[in-house]
């Protein structure tokens, strides 16, 4: 992930700029992945850790630049989220901006859409969602809307790519006249406030902040944002605005009963409603599947049972199926592959020391990676992009909240821990939504917990396909069973309380084909280009080590631990050292290693491992800090010495775990 001084760098030569906002449900990425495909790059805005994605799509002979902003439900403060979205739009203006509403939840969406009206931006109204719209018998007026709001509204169905052309039409018909839509009207308290703040601004004959409407300003005073109350101190006059601006607000809360800050915002959320209702209406239907399987799950004595039939299906398939590609794939190279290799390798460098150290690489390790990214990282993929995208997660969210509570957390953030299964990298960095750093350590610790994709390739690949499914499972609940312990630890240590728990919750969709592909293939593509070069480069070094002698120089330290302790073979704890690159490199290894010494034919890692010891080694790598780039994010998000803390604790758990499972299965 790259930064960047201005976006302008990362978007050259277009000849309009668009911006994606909306929720993080309605379908913006998408909308994103429709335009840009795979002509897209990631980049943190300037002095925050929250990233944008960018792109360039082509229309009518046009280059058009595509930003899509973080998703969020406001344009406050609250979260680096907003604040970004908000300061990308006021800091680059677009030359339009495209907010995405969900049909389903029009009044709920339409809240951003004011708040966007109320900065005189220029904005295009996407209506996405409109096959679940009807599928639940909501029929949308898109006319009567687009009136209403005073700004172009198109309907849509991104996922199946229908109405974007007529978007990206509309974008550029309307590039050339005035987009400046009217802005909201409120109740005559509001008004009256917002017109004397403007005055007074428009008499200071000063040049506003970002060069916003005196009207825009004078919203933003009244809700009280602290950005804005701090930019305009430093403005020549400022200290008569902000004057005037609190004496408004005092004004009006004696007469309403409640702050402005509080007032405005709430007559925003009535306007929503009330258009909402004018440009939608109920048909009589038969609830749909989807809203009854949807009920059936957020719902504890049905949601439960389902979570963990869904749970048991997900890692019974990724141990059934990553097996059996596994299998597959290895008789494969074996058989086709390895012997040319061999036989290559042999003719240029003869029976040396340099030829075998090439076949660590260029066969061993090859065969090793491939072995597991494709049949284990690719399926894992796949299927947490189906939960992803049929809306699952947020069931999940809901029914845990309770649970999450307990350890010292709120029910969202359960949705860091399951992208935490993918990797652990993006869910810490989606730990700054959550507004204490309390809150934020204890979830960064959790999650550096969760079995990513590469361990639970680990897992898989060696616990459960080598010893049984029997073993691999155990390690999934003993995890989840540490996760819960820990949770619950850190909340009794830290002081504080966790939020509550506020969320959109929506029905069931089912998963498009197109997008679970495509987010698939960039998380696995990304797996493979990061990977790879690791596993060829480590597995020279290994080879070199090994086919020298000198692994057995560092594998000493580490006797006391890996072989008294763990009781592994002393070449597995070298192997664990390695996987702080990446996870998966720690069974790769174990396999070139298998590889080497038994050759091709070698019937699999209990040729020199015990079932016992197999759980063991994959337990152990389970638990401890998974890779150097966790590290690297937790170092930047919360700090070295809270990163050091959280990887010496999970070092001491997994060493102290690892041993206590020896001696229990030396036992039964």
């Amino acid at each position: 992930m790259s930064s960047c001084h201005t976006l302008t760098q990362h978007l050259p030569n277009t000849d309009l700029t668009i911006a994606l906002a909306g929720n993080p449900n309605v379908g913006k990425s998408s909308l994103f992945n429709r335009l840009t495909g795979a002509h897209a790059e990631t980049a943190n805005y300037p002095g925050k850790t929250v990233a944008l994605n960018l792109g360039v799509t082509r229309f009518d002979g046009k280059c058009i630049g595509v930003i899509d902003l973080p998703g969020t439900y406001a344009l406050g403060a609250q979260s680096e989220d907003q604040q970004v979205a908000r300061q990308v739009v006021l800091e680059h203006p677009p030359d339009a901006i495209v907010a995405l509403v969900d049909a389903t939840n029009l009044e709920r969406n339409l809240y951003l859409v004011l708040q966007y009206l109320d900065l005189g931006l220029p904005l295009v109204v996407a209506v996405n969602l409109m096959d679940e719209a009807a599928r639940a018998g909501i029929a949308i007026d898109t006319a009567r809307l687009a009136r209403a709001l005073g700004t172009p509204v198109v309907p849509m169905i991104a996922t199946r790519g229908k109405g974007i052309d007529d978007l990206l039409a509309t974008v550029e018909h309307c590039r050339g006249v005035s987009m400046n839509a009217p802005t909201p009207e409120y109740d005559s308290e509001i008004e009256a406030a917002l017109d004397a703040l403007a005055r007074v601004i428009r008499t200071t004959r000063a040049e506003t902040p970002y060069n916003l409407t005196p009207r825009a300003l004078a919203i933003l005073l009244l809700e009280e944002d602290a950005d804005l109350t701090r930019a305009v101190e430093r403005l020549t006059n400022g200290a008569a605005i902000l004057v005037r601006a609190r004496a408004l607000s005092a004004a009006i809360e004696a007469r309403v009963g409640e702050p402005l800050s509080l007032h405005l915002p709430r007559a925003r959320h009535e306007l929503a409603r009330a258009i909402a209702c004018d440009a939608q209406t109920q048909q009589t239907t038969r609830e749909p599947l989807s809203v009854t399987l949807w009920r059936w799950s957020i719902q504890p004595l049905t949601g439960i049972p389902i979570l963990v039939v869904v749970l048991i299906g997900l890692f019974a398939f990724l141990f059934w199926a990553g097996g059996m590609m596994s299998e597959t794939f290895a008789g494969f190279w074996s058989a086709f592959v390895s012997p040319p290799l061999h036989a290559i390798a042999t003719s240029i460098f003869g029976n040396s020391r340099v030829g075998k150290i090439a076949l660590w690489g260029f066969d061993a390790g090859i065969a090793a990676a491939l072995e597991i990214g494709i049949p284990y990282v690719l399926t894992f993929y796949a299927l947490l992009a189906i939960l992803e995208d049929s809306g699952y997660m947020n069931s999940i969210a809901f029914l845990v909240d309770a649970l999450m509570k307990r350890l010292g957390l709120h029910g969202r953030a359960v949705i860091m821990l399951l992208a935490g299964a993918g990797c652990n990298v993006p869910a810490i960095m989606g730990t700054r939504v959550l507004t204490t750093r309390r809150e934020r350590v204890i979830a960064s610790t959790l999650v550096v917990l969760t079995p990513c994709s590469a361990r639970t390739a680990v897992i898989a690949g060696g616990a459960a396909l080598f010893a049984g499914w029997q073993y691999g499972a155990a390690i999934l609940l003993i995890t989840l069973a540490l996760i819960v312990v820990t949770g619950i630890g850190l909340n009794r240590l830290m002081p504080g309380r966790s939020d509550d728990l506020v969320m959109e919750m929506f029905p069931f969709r089912v998963p498009t084909p197109n997008v679970v592909a495509r987010k698939t293939w960039f998380r696995f593509r990304e797996f493979i280009v990061t990977a790879l070069p690791i596993v060829l480069i480590g597995s020279f070094v290994m080879g070199a080590l090994y086919e020298t002698g000198t692994v057995w120089i560092f594998s000493a330290p580490l006797a006391p631990i890996v072989e008294g302790w763990l009781g592994l073979p002393a070449i597995a704890g070298l192997t664990l050292i390695f996987a702080t690159l990446r996870k998966e490199l720690a069974l790769q290894f174990l396999i070139t290693l298998a590889l080497v010494q038994y050759g091709s034919g070698a019937p699999n890692l209990l040729s020199f491992m015990t079932p016992q010891q197999l759980f063991v080694y994959a337990l152990v790598n389970t638990l401890y800090i998974p890779c150097l780039a966790t590290f690297a994010v937790l170092s930047k998000e919360l700090g070295r010495r809270t990163a050091v803390g959280i990887a010496a604790f999970t070092i001491v758990l997994a060493v102290v775990v690892g041993g206590v499972a020896r001696y229990v299965l030396a036992i039964l």
